[in-house]
């Protein structure tokens, strides 16, 4: 098992081997496996790259972001601009019906609000936006209309997760209650923790998911 120092070094190494990532600018901290990154990036999708580059470490349990985006000059766009170039991206995107999601603006920072029937059109939302130039942040208040029975969502994941991960599907219990589930268990990696959470995304009427999956190295 790593320790905390050999896990600082990965980590380290990762955001330097990240070729989207100036890791100059990023400070890391362990701390029984949870691994903390400080500083400042220039933009929003640096700070995404930095965070995912992080996840894909062995042995991270955790991870906190204390990073800040700090725009240069010519990065800067009035949080109009933004809304307008958002709203713009959104009625050329072909998977989300017209008009269905809404944007605010705050210093840069967008919030997605409207009502959706599938998560993969909430994911294409965000991703269609957090790549905008002046972009600080992106809060999703989206919300996902319920499609199915609760029995036939918990039937689905279950079938799911044992489709693309059987080794650990015995081990994960699923609850579902109004379109919220419920994710428990262990599994032995981070991407099988992100793999049991999108099997539950992809089930029809679900609204949200609560990870309590836990990571057994």
């Amino acid at each position: 098992m790593k320790t905390d120092s050999d896990l600082k070094q990965d980590v380290i190494a990762e955001l330097g081997w990240e070729p989207s990532v100036n890791a100059a600018q990023i400070g890391v901290e362990v701390k029984g496996g949870i691994v903390t990154l400080a500083g400042h990036v220039d933009s929003y999708t640096e700070k995404l790259h930095a965070e995912r580059a992080t996840q894909r470490v062995s042995g991270v349990k955790g991870l906190a972001v204390e990073m800040n985006v700090k725009l240069p000059g010519l990065s800067k766009r009035t949080d109009a601009d933004i809304v307008g170039a958002a709203v713009n991206v959104l009625q050329w995107t072909t998977s989300l019906p017209a008009n269905s999601v809404k944007v605010k603006s705050e210093n840069g920072w967008i919030t997605l609000s409207g009502e959706l029937e599938w998560d993969y059109q909430r994911q294409v939302a965000k991703d269609a936006v957090r790549y905008l130039i002046g972009v600080t942040g992106v809060s999703d208040e989206i919300t996902i209309k319920p499609k199915a029975s609760s029995n036939a969502v918990k039937s689905e994941i279950e079938a799911a997760l044992k489709r693309r991960a059987q080794s650990d599907a015995q081990g994960i219990s699923v609850e579902v209650n109004s379109g919220n589930v419920t994710l428990s268990g262990t599994v032995h990696s981070w991407s099988e923790r992100e793999l049991a959470a999108d099997s539950a995304w992809a089930a029809p009427g679900v609204r949200k998911v609560v990870d309590n999956i836990t990571i057994a190295y």
